[in-house]
């Protein structure tokens, strides 16, 4: 009787056609996946519920871990190493089925020194100690706990459709996307070496602007580049009933803020997306005093490296003339660094047309929308090694979609990521974020 059986499915598919055949494959991929979202929810607040700050991932990076041995993954975990020569908690899991494509699909682990406010009965309520020694909450105020559970809804679904793909898959959750040298780490800790380098680089990030149940998807850039800037604006410090005796960096780092902001507007090509804000400022110790100096701290975001270099220079020319025309001594010119950086997010054009293919069919074109580009910064893009290995990053849509419907009518925008009060309407999001990427997969891999 099973023998009959078997030989009546091969004749089904030996008659219909490829496309039937795939039809109906997606739609057994979205059933399997609804079935999964009451185990996956669960999954879902429990990582909610006990976030750990970047670099300190130790309890997540394990549970993520162990979840993917118990579905018949090799799991290697401790991948990464940061500059001071400490380890990080990235987690790189394999499973081998054949000659084929390797396919990389990550997710980022790491949640945000942000107190929770959004009243959830699965709020997080942890607090840590953060870098600077305070003592801060900690919440997955960007839906990191989304995308590790998406992860391991794939992964449950590749394993169990091992005879519908061939070649080698490797999931990787990553540590400090927060703090963007978690890539970085766990490439110097010889990542492709180590564990093989994929054919394509895949990965998603939950968005407040995209209704969830839904997707986004573009080619070419979707997040930028992100440099960090630090300017020593430096004085002669005095009595500030004196000003005349001293030179004021105070003031000076004023007019620096002001006359920043021109640089982009009136010195970089409006046809080319840039932004420069100064985030800290710091000076003095008494209303009485001229301090010696003043440091600011600024982020820049472009799409393009040649722009990134242009407003670089062009800061260190502004502070460096602001302090001439101040008068400052020559050993007391303004110091200018570069901190963290990472390259921007750059689509490759034929991958994403072939991963849109893939999710269309799995999820209707309704429910494949047309991604914004955005001056967020990912470091995700260093995987692709500047572009030679294929790679995309596409939204999967968080927000209530009548809310957000709302939203846009009336201009008030829906709390989004970064914020206390972001909850992803998490059900939806999970059933489509596993459909839409065990579809890519099973695609990259056919």
């Amino acid at each position: 009787m099973l023998r009959r059986e078997f030989v009546f499915a091969s004749l089904v598919l030996a008659v219909f056609p490829v496309a039937a055949q795939e039809t109906a494959a997606n739609s057994d991929l979205a059933a399997s996946a609804r079935r999964q979202l009451p185990a996956l929810s669960e999954t879902y607040k429990r990582l909610h519920r006990t976030p750990e700050l970047s670099h300190h991932e130790e309890k997540t990076s394990a549970y993520l871990a162990e979840e993917l041995r118990q579905l018949g993954y090799t799991v290697t975990e401790h991948v990464g190493k940061y500059p001071d020569g400490s380890q990080a908690f990235g987690v790189v899991a394999i499973l081998e089925n054949g000659r084929g494509p390797r396919v990389l699909l990550r997710t980022d682990i790491d949640a945000l020194p942000v107190e929770e406010k959004t009243g959830l009965e699965y709020a997080s309520t942890v607090r840590s100690t953060n870098a600077l020694g305070q003592n801060v909450g900690v919440m997955h105020a960007c839906g990191h706990d989304l995308h590790m559970t998406v992860l391991l809804g794939v992964a449950r679904e590749m394993a169990a459709r091992k005879s519908a793909w061939r070649g080698t898959l490797m999931l990787i959750g990553q540590p400090s996307e927060e703090t963007i040298d978690g890539a970085k780490a766990m490439l110097a800790d010889n990542l492709y070496e180590r564990f093989g380098r994929p054919d394509f680089v895949v990965s998603e990030h939950d968005h407040a602007d995209v209704p969830a149940g839904s997707v986004a998807m573009k080619a070419g850039p979707l997040l930028a580049g992100s440099t960090g800037v630090y300017v020593t604006m430096r004085g002669v410090g005095g009595h500030g009933s004196a000003p005349q005796i001293g030179k004021d960096p105070i003031v000076l780092a004023a007019e620096f803020v002001l006359v920043a902001q021109t640089i982009v507007s009136r010195q970089i090509d409006p046809q080319q997306p840039a932004v420069l804000t100064v985030g800290t400022i710091h000076g003095g110790t008494k209303n009485n005093i001229i301090p010696d100096e003043v440091a600011m701290g600024l982020t820049l975001r472009t799409y393009s490296n040649d722009v990134r270099d242009q407003i670089v220079a062009a800061i260190r020319r502004t502070a460096n003339g602001l302090a001439q025309a101040y008068g400052i001594p020559e050993d007391r010119m303004p110091v200018v660094t570069l901190g963290e950086s990472t390259p921007p997010t750059l689509n490759d054009p034929a991958l994403n047309e072939r991963m849109r293919s893939a999710a269309e069919s799995a999820l209707g074109k309704e429910r494949v929308l047309d991604a914004r580009a955005i001056m967020g910064s990912e470091d995700v893009g260093l995987y692709t090694l500047d572009g030679k290995i294929p790679g995309v990053m596409y939204w999967l849509g968080a927000a209530d979609p009548k809310k957000l419907a709302q939203s846009r009518k009336t201009g008030v925008p829906l709390p989004g990521l970064h914020s206390a009060l972001f909850a992803p309407v998490y059900e939806p999001a999970i059933s489509t974020g596993v459909t839409a990427m065990s579809a890519i997969a099973l695609d990259l891999l056919k």
